[in-house]
């Protein structure tokens, strides 16, 4: 178990958490939710005592261990997977480095022997024979063959080490986990693992995610984090979303019916008070009134974008084709003779590990790169807007305000207008005059679906439209495509997102190794049949 007292934590004048009281307990997994900025990764830093709180404390047994999922990929560049995932359990891997250091000793002791033979046992009762037989299950069954697993760290890819990290943070059964975005990076087959995992885990789980597929599956609470408060809510993330805007509809009932009582009650006073035969009534109405109390409602962090696209021209038949592209970087081999053609109402999901393969063939078709060979054509009918996963070159400029940057992408340059689209991307008032240099991640995702949003495009390229935002924008997004009427070409890790909008699914793995109009899920139980 692990548990808040009074915790309490501002940055730069801005309150975080105040006083904060809550208790997370074993064998459940909580996930931990709330908008961009609320601080969850930073509560996560306090839970491990990696921050200090102004006030409170963390309250961890002294017999419990607290694994969490490492975000340095490079913090184990010199030591073997084997060695990087061992350390998970630190008073196990300390114990092995004593214990091997000991018998390489050339002038082993008396003294030595008795502190080999506390060590043995010490050893034997942390399950420290089975140690690497289990962490080499575990990195098999995340994708890291045993073949790969005496290498350094620094041979590894970077999806690699995720997993390598992962199987850290998960090795040798820890009392609390703490996983902050542990699907990201990961491909279908090891994020099916993770939740097969964490189902079958006995311990306390507190996991951080943007994937609503993933939070459903695996958690039995949700704490979220909303007015500097946490609070937990027993149930999945849309039995919590569903509740909470029930919990929202009622109270705002709730204050429309005080406030028409409170209306009705004033217009009797207003009118009989003077009366001499209705100042009793108006006397006790007065007493009802100033009994009459409003809930509080404080308006929530949270804002939902309103994302819609419109189509100004309808795209005929033949939207693209592609034929034999081919592209090398830096001598790898990316792409390799890539065919497909694509027909009108196609909504494609790219799949792949590689996803510099993915991200360099929507490059290709928005014309942002040149292939090595092959050809591909768009139909004559098509218009295109184009979400790169990589945005900095449309805010280099020097616009100084979103109003103006906005400004160059619409045939209306009304600022009225533009600001009502700003709007609707959560930039109103004076977020509307923010200058597009100074923009987080999140803010400039939002801008460039507000760009997208006024190109009346019939095709969209999406990669990974949904990184750096919150729940509420993710669902937004997702809304705003499944709804879209022209075609769609997308990569994303998101579950939900990809399950609701894609009707074809295009594996990539340098070649196509799989295209079918499947749905998400038809497509995990073929592969997986075939994996």
């Amino acid at each position: 178990m692990i548990s808040t007292s009074n915790v309490s934590l501002s940055f730069g004048g801005k309150k975080l958490f105040d006083d904060v009281n809550v208790k997370f307990t074993p064998g459940n997994c909580y996930g931990l939710i709330g908008a961009n900025g609320a601080g969850k990764t930073t509560f996560f830093k306090i839970l491990s005592k990696e921050l200090e709180p102004n006030t409170g404390e963390v309250i961890i047994p002294s017999n419990k261990r607290l694994s969490a999922l490492r975000q340095d990929h490079y913090a184990y560049e010199q030591f073997t997977v084997m060695q990087t995932v061992l350390m998970g359990n630190d008073k196990l891997y300390k114990i092995m480095q004593e214990k091997d250091a000991l018998y390489a000793k050339p002038d082993f002791s008396e003294q030595d022997g008795l502190r080999a033979s506390d060590l043995e046992t010490l050893f034997g009762e942390l399950n420290g024979w089975e140690a690497e037989s289990d962490a080499g299950k575990m990195l098999a069954d995340l994708g890291i063959p045993e073949k790969d697993q005496q290498k350094l760290m620094s041979e590894m890819t970077g999806g690699e080490k995720v997993k390598v990290l992962l199987a850290q943070a998960l090795f040798g059964k820890p009392d609390i986990l703490l996983l902050d975005e542990p699907t990201n990076h990961l491909d279908i087959y090891a994020i099916k693992w993770l939740e097969e995992f964490l189902l079958n885990f006995e311990n306390t789980v507190i996991v951080i995610s943007h994937d609503r597929y993933f939070l459903n599956k695996v958690c039995t609470h949700m704490a979220d984090i909303d007015f500097s408060k946490i609070t937990t809510f027993t149930g999945n993330y849309d039995f919590w979303r569903q509740a909470s805007e029930l919990n929202q509809r009622l109270l705002s009932d709730q204050n429309k019916k005080s406030s028409d009582k409170a209306e009705e009650l004033k217009s009797f006073i207003a009118r009989f008070s003077a009366n001499a035969s209705k100042s009793r009534q108006a006397s006790s109405r007065q007493k009802q009134l100033e009994k009459l109390t409003f809930s509080d409602m404080p308006a929530s962090s949270r804002r939902q974008p309103f994302v819609g696209f419109d189509v100004k021209r309808e795209i005929g038949n033949d939207v693209l084709t592609v034929e034999k592209l081919s592209k090398t970087i830096n001598g790898e081999v990316v792409l390799k003779d890539i065919s497909f053609s694509v027909r009108k109402g196609d909504k494609i999901a790219l799949m792949g590990r590689n996803d510099l393969a993915k991200t360099v063939l929507m490059d290709i078709l928005a014309g942002d790169m040149a292939a090595d060979s092959g050809t591909f054509a768009w139909g004559i009918t098509t218009s295109l807007s184009y979400f790169p996963t990589d945005n900095t070159k449309y805010f280099s400029g020097d616009e100084n305000s979103l109003v103006e940057w906005l400004r160059q992408y619409s045939h209306d340059k009304d600022e009225s207008f533009l600001r009502g689209f700003l709007g609707k991307m959560l930039f109103s008032g004076n977020d509307a005059m923010k200058k597009p240099t100074v923009l987080s991640g999140g803010e400039r995702v939002r801008c460039m679906f507000s760009k997208m949003m006024l190109s009346g495009a019939n095709v969209l390229l999406l990669d990974g439209p949904t990184a750096h935002l919150d729940l509420e924008s993710i669902s937004a997004v997702n809304e705003g495509v499944k709804r879209y009427k022209g075609n769609v070409i997308f990569t994303s890790h998101d579950h939900e997102f990809i399950q609701t909008v894609a009707n074809r699914i295009i594996e990539i793995d340098t070649t196509i190794v799989y295209d079918n109009h499947a749905t998400y899920e038809e497509y995990i139980e073929q592969r997986r049949a075939n994996h």
